[in-house]
């Protein structure tokens, strides 16, 4: 019993290699992935395994005119993998030519088989998990050998030469078959494992690449964005070239073949056409297949991906290989797979970036309509104080004239745009100037302003609404005046910005509405707006703090980090939001 132990698992090993070879076979693969399985890739398995048990069965070892083999082997590995109908027809296969090899254990064995090919596919039905582990597919093979005892036993003729055979194969086949099962179940784990790996590495990759390339896909998709984009992607992976286009033009090309694949230039392969026109990826294997119009175009290979904004195609991303310093020119499944996903991930960032332009558009629009409704009031009450001067004070009504066209010209120029600190506090000066000349020493202004801030930017009428809304609804009303205390404080990590008054103050029932859409017409449409600006920009601890008492006055406070307020990029967004 020993030695026919040993010398089933020695001629085991030839099951054992053909299941490694097998592993590397794409439909074989499709199967442990269960990913778009079709009938003839479940055909080819079943006949695959159910040769592989045809194997078992001549590299078994004839005793007593029977034979000691791993024919199970191949139908319950199909079961496991296939299911039922999988592992039946791997039964089948290796069942019936195991009957016409005759013998007097042929029915008996060839009926074992196909019920253990079954019984394995009914394993993978009902297993929960996503593959049978090597743990239940031992004992499910030492189970199954060990009912192929039994069927032999009460089967075959004469039970006396029968019972001798199962005392001697018995023991060591359900150990070296039940063993390989388990082998066999633990390679095709190996399989799926290199693919979880790859997938990991793949997502890794891909999410540096899109963080990276996140500041310049912010400003949508343009030869700019494009090239550093392009640039970014081929730094990062393994592959001879990168391009991206719009439906017409190449907007970058970074890597070889870059003397006739330029930016500005129409699409000039065949396969990049056909991508734009039917949505779909395509993989180009040959130069053939690329369809460049080039005739010494070094590119021998490709991954085409369409880039789409709201379903609609904006554009393709290539990734290529060729040339003759590259190991290998034939664009790779983890190439594949990687520009899949850069494709969905730069699409996503597209998409984020028309969101974004559409989001500044709509602040943009409600300070409009905001100035809409407070510059005509503001204008003609200037204009009223200006004519009253003219006469009485002309240099003053010059100055009030000076003052009232720098504020309007910075709020007709900078709306929706950032400006620095210092900018904001002049406009705000030159609106103060104006109203003090209106109420005179009813109006009082205090300032307490870092002048290590004033070169940091912020979006332009942030600070000035505010300032506004304590003259017209805190001081104002209160008959004899007041005093509005600006502060603009560094705390290192962030800036505090604070505007107070010893005004009229807030009723404590309207302070929970204040910042909420569509309270009151004066002061809580400005401080609404302001407020929305400030957490749609920045972030919602950055939103106002309004702390009011009446008849004693208001603080309307705010916080900015510095982060959002001076860093590289943020010349880039002044720009981008100047549209």
């Amino acid at each position: 019993m020993y030695e026919l132990l040993i010398i089933l698992a020695e001629r085991f090993s030839i099951i054992a290699l053909l299941a490694f070879v097998l592993s590397k076979a794409e439909f074989f693969k499709k199967i442990i992935y269960n990913s778009r399985v079709t009938k003839k890739d479940l055909l080819l398995t079943m006949v695959i395994f159910g040769v592989i048990g045809i194997a078992g069965t001549y590299v078994g070892v004839p005793i007593k005119d029977a034979i000691a083999n791993s024919r199970v082997v191949g139908p319950m590995v199909a079961g496991l993998i296939g299911g039922p109908l999988v592992g039946l027809g791997a039964g089948l296969i290796a069942g019936v030519h195991r009957f016409f090899l005759g013998g007097f254990t042929a029915m008996s064995c060839g009926v074992s088989t196909i019920l253990e090919g079954f019984s394995g596919g009914l394993i993978r039905k009902y297993y929960k998990g996503e593959h049978v582990p090597w743990e239940l597919a031992f004992v499910a093979g030492f189970i199954g050998e060990a009912v192929q005892m039994l069927i032999i036993l009460t089967t075959a003729k004469p039970f006396s030469q029968a019972l001798e055979l199962v005392d001697i194969i018995g023991l060591p086949m359900m150990i070296v078959n039940a063993t390989g099962i388990a082998i066999f179940m633990i390679i095709i784990k190996s399989v799926f494992d290199e693919k979880e790996q790859i997938s990991a590495m793949q997502a890794k990759i891909a999410l540096e690449i899109a963080s990276k390339t996140l500041p310049y896909l912010r400003k949508g998709l343009n030869e700019e964005s494009a090239q550093k984009t392009a640039e970014i992607i081929y730094n990062s992976t393994n592959v001879s070239a990168v391009t991206l286009t719009d439906k017409k033009k190449i907007l970058a090309h970074v890597g070889i073949a870059s003397d006739h694949h330029k930016p500005g230039t129409p699409v000039l392969t065949k396969a990049t056409k056909e991508v734009l026109k039917t949505r779909k990826i395509r993989i180009a294997k040959s130069k053939e297949e690329i369809g460049c119009s080039h005739e010494d175009c070094p590119l021998s290979s490709a991954v085409i991906v369409p880039l789409f904004k709201y379903d609609k195609v904006v554009g393709t991303l290539k990734l290529y290989k060729g040339g003759n310093k590259s190991r290998n020119n034939v664009i790779s499944n983890t190439e594949i797979e990687l520009a899949k996903g850069l494709g969905h991930l730069i699409s996503y960032q597209l998409e984020i970036a028309d969101a974004e332009y559409q989001r500044k558009l709509a602040t943009e629009a409600k300070l409009n309509a905001l100035q809409a409704q407070i510059n005509p009031h503001f204008l003609f009450n200037a204009l009223n104080t200006v004519i009253s001067f003219i006469r009485t004070k002309p240099d003053e009504a010059r100055a009030l004239l000076i003052n009232l066209s720098e504020y309007f010209r910075h709020n007709l120029k900078n709306v929706g745009k950032y400006v620095t600190i210092e900018q904001e506090l002049n406009n705000i000066n030159a609106y103060l100037y104006i109203e003090k000349a209106r109420f005179g020493d009813k109006l009082n202004i205090e300032q307490d302003i870092d002048e290590s801030v004033l070169s940091y930017y912020m979006p332009s009428f942030t600070l000035q609404p505010i300032v506004e809304n304590a003259v017209k609804h805190g001081i104002l009303p209160k008959g004899n005046g007041g005093t509005i205390k600006i502060k603009i404080k560094d705390k290192v990590d962030y800036i505090s910005f604070c505007v107070e008054d010893d005004g009229i103050g807030i009723k404590q029932e309207d302070q929970q509405n204040l910042l909420r859409k569509g309270f009151g017409n004066g002061a809580g449409i400005g401080l609404y707006n302001v407020n929305e600006r400030l957490t749609t920009i920045f972030c919602k601890e950055c939103s106002l703090v309004v702390k009011s008492e009446e008849k004693i006055g208001t603080k309307v406070s705010f916080k900015i980090p510095k982060a959002y307020l001076k860093r590289d990029d943020v010349y880039e967004e002044i720009e981008s939001v100047n549209y």
